[in-house]
């Protein structure tokens, strides 16, 4: 894995376990209740304070996250689907790194696969598994999501999503480009060789 340790690999990819603070084995009952509580608490928080654009964005959001963890994960079928995706993609991520480290051929291709995966991840699991939620009985129940969240949500979404993708893209291995190497003492007699007519 290089010098980029799985914590640091795992930054990015929404991990719906720990968004409702529950195991990765929690049973189908366990899923509901932390969802059930954590969406309580939410929605008391809300009901307490003043609600200011900032504050309703970022309260959608969550009750987006909460509602999408519930939805993705009390079910077994869309529970390993989501996590096979999140498993293979930072597996691709790792594939990546170690084709640019060793100084493979194939780093271009390793890039593309896991662009293609992440922009898929990123899309399923994150904005439209959060809109799904919105829509789905059991949740709209707990958290009142109706079709005027969902408008509001939409724009929230779409950005939260871009926002991943921009932190995900920003540690990766295109992004560390190495300084150029400038000789400013040679620049110098260059240009004043330059100014002063002389052939270099």
């Amino acid at each position: 894995m290089g010098r980029y340790n799985t914590l640091m690999m795992d930054d990015g990819y929404v991990n719906y376990f720990q968004i409702l603070k529950i195991a990765p084995d929690a049973k189908p009952g366990e899923v509901r209740n932390a969802y059930k509580q954590l969406m309580k608490d939410l929605v008391m928080e809300i009901a307490r304070v003043e609600i200011t654009g900032e504050r309703r964005d970022r309260y959608l959001l969550e009750m987006a996250k909460l509602n999408a963890s519930f939805y993705i994960l009390r079910e077994n079928d869309t529970r390993e689907a989501y996590w096979a995706a999140r498993t293979e993609l930072i597996a691709l991520e790792e594939a990546w790194r170690n084709a640019v480290e060793s100084g493979e051929a194939n780093v271009d291709a390793a890039r593309r696969a896991y662009d293609a995966k992440l922009r898929h991840f990123l899309s399923r699991y994150v904005e439209e598994a959060m809109l799904e939620a919105g829509r789905d009985k059991g949740c709209v129940e707990a958290s009142n999501w109706d079709a005027a969240h969902e408008r509001h949500a939409s724009r929230i979404l779409r950005h939260y999503r871009q926002s991943l993708y921009q932190r995900i893209l920003e540690r990766l291995p295109y992004w560390e480009v190495t300084p150029p190497r400038i000789d400013w003492d040679e620049r110098k007699r260059v240009v004043a060789a330059i100014l002063a007519g002389e052939t270099c």
